[in-house]
């Protein structure tokens, strides 16, 4: 969503909340998306779109392409590679979440280290890549990684990952501020 309203095409999609639980297939979902997870994008002709990344991509080609993701080149396998990381970071921190929330006694102690120690590493590097935020559409991976640290922000309100990482903690805060941000703002707990 944050990518569509980047590209100005909300207005040409037809929402229908839906949640999708891990732990309870969503059996509305489960015909257009057999994972059923979230996003899933049905298309005029019934094609069904599945992933963030896809569902971005295809937003991007249709407002004329090359705006969120380069078309080609060093720029495009940069960009797809940060994104590669933000994403990865993101599936770290649910399944971090999911092990924290298991009672201590089922708890894997390294699993709970790693996943620290990933999202650790994770943050380091994004900190060395976050700058001030360009003029028009974010890219596909700042996309990602804006809605990463959200998530982080609402679901490891423990966790202090601002310490230590400045440049990453003001480019969160200016992406919080954009139109696009603030219109897909958590307000819920599902």
């Amino acid at each position: 969503m944050v990518a569509a309203h980047e590209l100005g095409l909300v207005e040409r999609l037809s929402l229908r909340r839906t949640v999708a639980v891990m732990t309870a297939p969503n059996p509305d979902l489960l015909p257009d998306n057999p994972l059923s997870k979230i996003p899933t994008l049905v298309l005029a002709d019934g094609t069904v779109l599945i992933d963030s990344g896809v569902i971005c991509e295809y937003l991007d080609w249709l407002a004329g392409g090359g705006r969120i993701i380069p078309a080609a080149g060093p720029e495009r396998f940069r960009e797809l590679s940060r994104h590669a990381l933000a994403t990865g970071l993101l599936d770290v921190l649910i399944l971090w979440r999911n092990e924290r929330n298991k009672p201590p006694e089922a708890q894997t102690a390294k699993w709970l280290s790693a996943f620290a120690t990933k999202h650790k590493a994770a943050l380091d590097r994004l900190e060395r890549e976050a700058g001030p935020i360009a003029p028009g559409p974010l890219g596909l991976s700042w996309i990602a990684l804006g809605c990463c640290l959200s998530y982080l922000d609402f679901r490891f309100t423990d966790l202090d990952w601002r310490a230590g990482r400045p440049r990453l903690a003001a480019w969160h805060d200016e992406f919080r501020a954009r139109p696009s941000a603030i219109a897909t703002e958590i307000v819920d707990d599902v």
